[in-house]
């Protein structure tokens, strides 16, 4: 295999153009340049040959701008099952998006039985969060059963995956800056914990929907709770298969069958912690 390996030193200070063959590459904002030579490979006569190309590019605040391709300089590693893989790095960067949102990114992960109220909730923030300017997005659990998770079920192997796909979805809008609102009845502690455990300390906050089962077995807005006490359903969470109540959650709204607080009343005690924690302003 043919390979050819150059590096060239490049001082930006205004518009410039790359041009390499059968490539163009033009970088307008002198302050941050980025360079990406597109795949790095280019057929030299035969199937299989590659270009290897090392570049080293400085912009006018003096700091090295580097984007490398070549076998030799780009460390990877094994995560799970995928292997050969490198974490690549932006210029652009969580503390530039949320300074340009003016918000600090985190996770309210909102927890409890079916029927205590979770999308109710998460609805209420939402949209509580969006009348004072601020950017958040709901990740509820079935909504994501009906896309990124339709091809999970309920068994135990199931629902830990369900889990862990919502996290990294969740981790994927808190680098973006937005205040992620996950609401699903995640009733393992471990799986809960892991969650909390994948982002910085405090930028996970755990509400906990404090609801006996026999109000939510009341309530039942979709008529699970009839169908898994008639056998039809297997492994329903607070019938047959077990929820574990967080022992450390930052919010716990209480309810029973005569005392329930107005949505937008338990959505403004999530928003008073959220402004006490500094999230409605960039650091």
């Amino acid at each position: 295999m043919a390979s050819i390996d150059f590096s060239e030193t490049l001082n930006l200070r205004n518009s410039a153009v790359l041009e390499f063959p059968g490539k163009l590459h033009k970088h307008s904002s002198p302050s941050q340049v980025d360079l990406f030579v597109a795949s790095g490979k280019r057929k030299l006569g035969s199937a299989g040959s590659r270009l290897s190309v090392s570049i080293k590019a400085m912009g006018v605040d003096g700091q090295d701008r580097v984007g490398l391709l070549g076998k030799s300089t780009i460390e990877v590693s094994t995560v799970g099952n995928s292997s050969n893989i490198a974490w690549h790095n932006c210029s652009v960067d969580r503390k530039e998006r949320e300074k340009l949102l003016n918000q600090k990114g985190c996770v309210v992960w909102i927890t409890g039985l079916s029927g205590s109220g979770k999308s109710t909730l998460a609805c209420a923030l939402n949209h509580a969060l969006h009348a004072r300017g601020k950017l958040s997005y709901i990740l509820d659990g079935d909504n994501c059963r009906h896309g990124l998770n339709s091809n999970l079920g309920f068994t135990a192997e199931d629902r830990v995956e369900n889990i862990r796909r919502i996290r990294e979805v969740a981790k994927l809008f808190y680098d973006a800056g937005f205040i992620c609102i996950a609401s699903l009845i995640s009733p393992f502690r471990k799986d809960r914990d892991a969650c909390r455990d994948s982002l910085p300390q405090g930028d996970f906050i755990e509400v906990y929907m404090d609801v006996p089962l026999e109000v939510c077995e009341a309530r039942d807005p979709k008529g699970l709770y009839k169908l898994a006490r008639a056998g039809k359903i297997k492994g329903f969470t607070g019938i047959d298969d077990p929820y574990e109540p967080p022992l450390n959650a930052e919010i716990v709204l209480h309810q029973t069958d005569e005392i329930c607080d107005l949505p937008s009343v338990m959505a403004d005690k999530i928003v008073s912690l959220l402004e006490r924690k500094g999230y409605f302003e960039a650091a």
